[in-house]
């Protein structure tokens, strides 16, 4: 067990894209994505980012879409 600690320690001591990336790694070898799921998601992402970067689309920030969302389910 102590072993699992020194390695949970130096993963918190890393920047959180590193983080990310490790999180992700190890969600992976639990629950590995279907290969036809990441090819289109990946197809979404890119549309997504290129209306971003031609300004056909703003992007909202985080907080004001979070906002939105406890406004709406606090009624």
């Amino acid at each position: 067990m102590s072993g699992m600690k020194e390695i949970i320690e130096e993963a918190e001591s890393l920047p959180v894209e590193e983080r990310v990336l490790v999180i992700d790694s190890l969600l992976r070898t639990i629950n590995p994505p279907l290969a036809e799921f990441e090819v289109e998601w990946l197809k979404v992402a890119k549309h997504r980012l290129a209306e971003l970067r031609s300004g056909a689309v703003k992007a909202i920030p985080g907080n004001k879409v979070f906002d939105k969302i406890h406004n709406r389910f606090e009624k």
